[in-house]
């Protein structure tokens, strides 16, 4: 564990001019080499030895721009420290066992989502990932009852990748119930309260996934009694969350820690000042950068995380504030 920010400014091992360097050839690769031109040495200073605690890349069953191994090399290159490997559909700790072996000085973390494809709220998955060294556990993303963008009602403004998905398995016939983690009296329900003590038994990072503020709070206190040590808010104001400054306080304030996604506003599903004024409110030190990123549509994972830090940098916040939402706090959280 980092014990301080001096700690962590000694730690950096590149100067800021030879961090761009080292990612010229990535950054022009860039999706929009205008956003590229705005990011400053300084935002990339700011993310040396960062980790992403949500990233979408193949294999999947959703077109990516990179895969495992590519972006290994490339945050090696941009002097990143890891990621963990996020699938709405399937476990991913067994892939990254193998982007540890293959790319030697990247650390690379399994995940579970408790969506259908797995069973949703199901023990035994939970169990065997636990097993097998998985590192955060997702509650339900694309199948959560909270989540409407994936059925057939659900719209069609802004979109995400996984809801032409999501309507052609309910086309198919082979949908099953949107899952809830409370029960018919609004309480946790007993598969959730035997997955947390499970999350709780593996040392585990619990994550909220896609559900609702109702169900929200009720799920960390009941974490908490559980044991679970770490808890993370899933892109806080991704719109089927949209959790309000105070909030988001009121959780940091209970323990967990708040999570805030490159994409949600980069795709203009929120705005950035809401974020900025909702990191402001629950304190840097209670918050965590990730860049949910992947999708061909969207800016290479690295590259997007230090647009990520450019936006911060240009909000206001100084390098250590950045620092410690994108390296301190998630350190802390995977060891």
């Amino acid at each position: 564990m980092i014990e301080s920010l001096d700690d962590i400014n000694k730690q950096v091992s590149y100067s800021a001019a030879l961090i761009r360097r080292s990612c010229h050839n990535f950054m022009i690769a860039q999706t929009d080499e205008a956003a590229g031109a705005l990011v400053t040495d300084e935002a990339w200073a700011a993310i040396q030895g960062a980790y992403d605690l949500q990233v979408h890349v193949a294999p999947d069953v959703i077109a990516r721009r990179t895969d495992d191994i590519d972006l290994a090399k490339d945050f090696l290159a941009c002097g990143l420290r890891g990621f963990v490997l996020k699938s709405h559909y399937v476990p991913t700790a067994e892939r990254a066992q193998v982007v540890r072996r293959a790319v030697p000085g990247i650390e690379a973390f399994g995940a579970l989502v408790l969506n259908h494809s797995i069973g949703g709220l199901n023990p035994v998955a939970v169990e065997i990932a636990g097993r097998s060294g998985n590192k955060i556990v997702w509650m339900p993303t694309v199948d959560a009852a909270n989540e409407t963008a994936g059925r057939p009602d659900g719209g069609a403004d802004k979109l995400p990748f996984w809801a032409k998905i999501q309507r052609e398995i309910a086309a198919a016939g082979i949908t099953r119930p949107p899952i809830t983690i409370l029960d018919d009296q609004q309480r946790i329900s007993e598969d959730t309260r035997r997955c947390l003590e499970l999350i709780a038994k593996h040392d585990m990072i619990l994550a909220t996934g896609h559900l609702g503020r109702h169900e929200i709070f009720p799920l960390v206190r009941a974490a908490r009694d559980s044991g679970v040590a770490r808890i993370v808010i899933t892109h806080a104001e991704f719109p089927s969350q949209n959790l309000s400054g105070d909030e988001q306080k009121e959780l940091a304030a209970m323990g967990a820690i708040i999570e805030h996604c490159f994409t949600t506003y980069h795709t203009s599903k929120a705005t950035w000042e809401a974020v900025f004024a909702n990191v402001r409110q629950a304190t840097a030190a209670r918050c965590l950068l990730s860049t949910d990123l992947g999708q061909k549509t969207n800016p290479p994972v690295a590259e997007g995380f230090a647009m990520f830090a450019q936006k911060f940098l240009d909000a206001g916040f100084s390098g250590s504030d950045i620092r410690r939402m994108a390296v301190i706090n998630a350190e802390n959280l995977l060891k």
